[in-house]
Parts: structure tokens; C-alpha cells; sequence
């Protein structure tokens, strides 16, 4: 394995199950939380997941694209691959259009007085993490897929 596939494999397993893992684990507990503490945790989950997730995502897409466009079939076959750096792409461009402005927002809310649509904004979030979350893990398993098949 060369140095991107394994990096591939690295960045894309790290981000995959960490964004997964808030999705299926964490923010299902943080959803029955009182209003202010639950905006306190999801200001707390910006500065830590915030400050690493936007590199690591796309440093996901990046090494994917490197990875399907060369190795000459390290990593496994290119339709495996492509699909991989397909998924992720959607993932990022997602992330990019529906999630970071609603972070942003989210960030500037007064926990204690949250605007009255704060729990529709918050649920619309939800809405489009589920989507990247899944996307990030399915490219993941490309990727996987791809390699075990190479």
C-alpha cells in the first residue's frame, strides 16, 4: 500500500466514524436536553468538532480524488474508487451548503435565549448530519471495499 491509499484509508476512517459516531450516539442524548443546555453542548461541539472536522473532510475528498485518479489499481479497482470520492464530495459539498450556516448560527445564539425557531433549525441540521454522516461512512466502505477487491 502506498502512502495516500494509506492515508486514504487514515483520514476517511477517522472522520467517517467520528462524524457517524455523533450522529448515531451522541446527538440522540443531546436532542432530550433542556433548551440552554442543549445549545451549551452544541456550542461546545462547535469549537472541538468544529476546528477539525472542516480539515479533516476535506483532506477525506482530497486523498479519495488522489487515490481514484492514480495508483494504477492500488486500492482496488477505479469504480470502487470513484464512488468513494463521490460519496465524500456530496459529503463535504453538503456539509458545505445545509450544516456551516446553521453552525454559524448556532454559534452566535444566546444559549439561555435562543431564537424562537431554534428547534426547527436545530432539527433541519440534524436532518442534513444523518445525510453526511451516512455519506461519509458509505464512501469509507468504498474505500475499504476497494482495497480488500485490490
Amino acid at each position: 500500500m502506498d502512502v495516500v491509499g494509506g492515508a486514504t484509508l487514515a483520514v476517511t476512517g477517522f472522520v467517517a466514524c467520528a462524524e457517524f459516531g455523533s450522529y448515531a450516539f451522541v446527538h440522540p442524548v443531546i436532542r432530550r436536553l433542556p433548551p440552554a443546555t442543549h445549545l451549551t453542548v452544541e456550542q461546545g461541539l462547535l469549537r472541538t468538532f468544529g476546528r477539525v472536522m472542516p480539515v479533516g473532510m476535506t483532506l477525506c475528498v482530497v486523498l479519495a480524488v488522489m487515490n481514484a485518479v492514480g495508483g494504477d489499481g492500488e486500492g482496488g479497482p477505479r469504480s470502487w474508487r470513484g464512488l468513494a470520492a463521490t460519496a465524500l464530495a456530496l459529503a463535504l459539498a453538503s456539509t458545505i451548503v445545509f450544516n456551516v450556516p446553521i453552525n454559524l448560527a448556532t454559534g452566535r445564539w444566546d444559549a439561555a435565549n435562543p431564537p424562537n425557531d431554534w428547534k426547527q433549525t436545530r432539527n433541519r441540521w440534524e436532518l442534513f448530519q444523518g445525510l453526511r454522516s451516512w455519506l461519509l461512512l458509505i464512501g469509507f466502505v468504498f474505500i475499504c471495499v476497494g482495497f480488500a477487491s485490490g
